[in-house]
């Protein structure tokens, strides 16, 4: 405990010394909680800045402009279409290389836009073991990620985010919809769709952690093991309003769920 409020206040100094910045706000737990630290350390000399695009799963942008009215945070929206890009598209495996480099350079033009030099993004110390290639492009662009710089873990982030009072505390960890299609599979609009869908069913049944793979027409579900009797249970359920999105067959991974599985194939 008190490790971690010493990483804490080394965040606050961090940002402290920004003097004012633009977070990178998703609306999830990490970047919540730097954005909730930035305002502590900086007040109104903060910009929270969310990106809305088909990566993005359904309500996240008005989620994240609900809870930057409720603190009274400074907060932009900005629409990008990372489909439009083949180099994205297409999927190749450095594909979040390429799309950070877009969406942060998007993100960079609004801070010169109002003379802010800092921005940063809710990278933590443990996503440095994990295949993470839109980091380079961050490092590349100059973004800071002072999460990562005060030695914070996603549990003590989420540790010091329930004392802070904040609900995203122990919210199930998110990532773009594209995570859950094959690499060198061409993403759409509609694969994205399909997959929010998907999940957002899963989720209205009671499944906390899950994660709908798309492999062609096949999904491969991957829940939390002590939730796949709540699964087995919905089982002609799923599988029918699966169907109805378009999917020919609905699969259980018998792993369980687990973070970037479709880096296993890498």
């Amino acid at each position: 405990m008190e490790d971690q409020q010493i990483k804490y206040q080394k965040l606050l100094d961090i940002l402290s010394g920004a003097g004012s910045a633009v977070i990178a706000f998703s609306g999830g737990v990490d970047s919540s909680f730097l954005l909730t630290a930035a305002q502590e350390a900086l007040g109104d000399k903060v910009l929270a800045v969310t990106v809305d695009s088909a990566f993005s799963p359904a309500n996240e942008t008005e989620e994240a402009a609900a809870f930057c009215q409720s603190r009274g945070i400074m907060h932009t929206v900005l629409t990008v279409d990372p489909l439009s890009d083949r180099s994205i598209a297409e999927n190749p495996p450095d594909r979040c290389y390429h799309c950070k480099k877009l969406l942060f350079s998007e993100i960079l033009r609004v801070a010169e836009m109002r003379g802010i030099p800092y921005v940063c993004e809710g990278t933590h110390a443990d996503d440095i073991s994990d295949y993470r290639p839109g980091m380079r492009a961050v490092a590349e662009l100059g973004i800071h990620s002072p999460l990562c710089e005060a030695g914070l873990t996603k549990a003590e982030i989420r540790a010091l985010s329930g004392s802070l009072g904040l609900p995203s505390w122990n919210r199930p960890a998110m990532a773009c919809l594209a995570s859950r299609i094959p690499y060198g599979e061409l993403l759409t609009a509609e694969k994205l769709r399909m997959t929010d869908r998907a999940e957002a069913l899963l989720r209205s049944l009671g499944m906390t952690q899950v994660r709908v793979r798309m492999h062609g027409r096949i999904a491969r579900i991957e829940v939390l093991p002590e939730e796949i009797s709540i699964l087995l249970a919905e089982r002609t359920n799923i599988s029918a309003q699966l169907k109805a999105l378009g999917y020919s067959y609905v699969t259980l991974d018998l792993q369980g769920y687990r973070t970037g599985s479709l880096n296993e194939a890498l």
